[in-house]
């Protein structure tokens, strides 16, 4: 009996290529609205970590056994998500202000939220081998998705333009 012939990798067809390429832009904004809102949302989310009301929630949050932290992590997505649909309804309908800003509470909200739990949290998480195990396979697709993106001339030239008006900016102030 033979065994089977040996296969080598597809070529690449117009298909698959299209694909990748509307996959890397979609990254590519995804990155660059990331980093273009991480200096509007870090200082907030570092506010906030710093009030005192939250590092004693924080603290009765990591007292908790970890199958109530992870129910608690569920809390903001059940409120979040449904704020996120009515904003793009009524984005839709034209309300485009109203929906945007249902649109960033919403976002914002969770993001703080589901951030501050899980820190609090994360130890106990993580002894999930299941979690752990999802979270450093997010955690390798978010650092390829980055060096991915970042080599594309889109975000070099992004770099550039956001460069080039910080340094207009500091003219203007001096």
């Amino acid at each position: 009996m033979s065994s089977p012939p040996e296969r080598s990798l597809p070529v690449k067809t117009l298909t698959t290529k299209i694909l990748l390429a509307i996959a890397r832009g979609v990254l590519t904004v995804l990155v660059l609205l990331d980093e273009i809102a991480r200096p509007l949302y870090r200082p907030l989310a570092d506010w906030l970590a710093s009030l005192g009301i939250v590092a004693r929630a924080e603290a009765a949050i990591a007292r908790l056994p970890r199958s109530a932290i992870l129910a608690l992590l569920a809390i903001p997505f059940a409120v979040a998500e449904p704020l996120k649909i009515v904003g793009l309804i009524m984005i839709g309908r034209g309300q485009v202000a109203a929906g945007i800003v249902i649109l960033a509470v919403a976002y914002l909200a969770s993001f703080l939220i589901v951030e501050r739990i899980y820190q609090a949290g994360r130890n106990k998480l993580l002894s999930y081998r299941w979690l752990a195990w999802l979270m450093a396979a997010i955690e390798t697709v978010r650092v390829k998705a980055l060096t991915w993106v970042k080599a594309s001339a889109a975000y070099q030239s992004a770099i550039r333009i956001r460069d080039e008006a910080r340094r207009w900016l500091r003219g203007l102030r001096a």
